[in-house]
């Protein structure tokens, strides 16, 4: 699989870049950035998977959250996903910021006409998964997952249906329960159909209940977030890892909405969370 380099950038020594493939999952070019730190030079290191929410893409993270240093200082290289498929030629997939282009939730979508390109949970756990590891100085046995909003849906969801490929797993604001929030709702009816059994087979919550088990968890969750109460539902989750006995440290920030303002002010934690979780597996 050829990697296209579109930009790459020095960054703390290490490099910052861009790049595209042609995906045989999605069945369309997908881009991804890769933040290599320096410690790569000598030898392969541990690699997170971070997962953008709404609306963001490839760049958004990289240029806003401010990880770079941090990654640099542990020796972490951080692969930031798009969101979607892009110029799908779908029609209706540019008319809601929240479903369609920008918004393809980490799953394989089974309706028409999203199930052609809408496959980005293949695309994440197989296809980029296994391009990162052969393209890049990337250890296969410490691999982490994390994400904000829309992406801490899908770093618990993918990391709970495929254990076996994540050792470390946290979120920021994440959708906890999507099944039972607007959001989710209309994604998973549009990828997924009106079968709520799909839909809990895409819920973490839903998931944490039938038995599934996570490494133990990180959530940083904003009180001032506008999306908290009719979207997060960080509680439901909350309830069900206490009830399975999941690991889990929430915690609630006084004042901080959902932004990237919050992600930069609470990354460094969460990258020495996935530094040591992977350090002593």
């Amino acid at each position: 699989m050829a990697v296209e380099t579109l930009s790459e950038h020095r960054c703390f020594g290490g490099v910052q870049g861009f790049y595209r493939h042609a995906s045989t999952e999605v069945g369309l070019p997908m881009k991804f950035g890769v933040f290599v730190p320096p410690q790569a030079a000598l030898g392969p290191v541990p690699v997170l998977f971070f997962l953008a929410g709404l609306t963001c893409t490839e760049e958004t993270f990289a240029i806003k959250a401010g990880a770079q240093r941090v990654a640099a200082e542990l020796g972490l290289m951080i692969v930031t996903p798009d969101t979607s498929p892009r110029d799908t030629g779908i029609e209706g997939a540019n008319a809601a910021w929240d479903f369609g282009h920008g918004a393809g939730f980490y799953l394989d979508a089974t309706e028409a006409p999203w199930a052609k390109h809408f496959r980005m949970e293949s695309w994440i756990t197989r296809e980029l998964r296994a391009l990162v590891l052969t393209s890049f100085a990337a250890r296969p046995d410490r691999v982490g997952i994390f994400g904000h909003s829309m992406g801490g849906h899908g770093a618990f969801t993918l990391a709970l249906r495929h254990p076996e490929l994540y050792q470390s797993v946290s979120a920021f604001a994440p959708i906890a329960a999507p099944s039972q929030c607007p959001w989710g709702e209309k994604a998973f009816t549009g990828y997924l159909g009106a079968d709520h059994a799909a839909w809990a087979a895409h819920d973490a919550t839903e998931l944490l209940k039938a038995g599934g088990k996570l490494p133990p968890l990180l959530i940083d969750q904003g009180l001032a977030d506008n999306f908290l109460v009719s979207q997060l539902h960080p509680h439901l989750f909350e309830a069900a890892c206490q009830q399975a006995g999941q690991p889990l440290t929430l915690r609630r920030h006084t004042g901080y909405d959902h932004g990237y303002y919050f992600i930069n002010s609470f990354i460094d934690d969460h990258l020495r969370h996935h530094a040591q979780a992977l350090a002593n597996h």
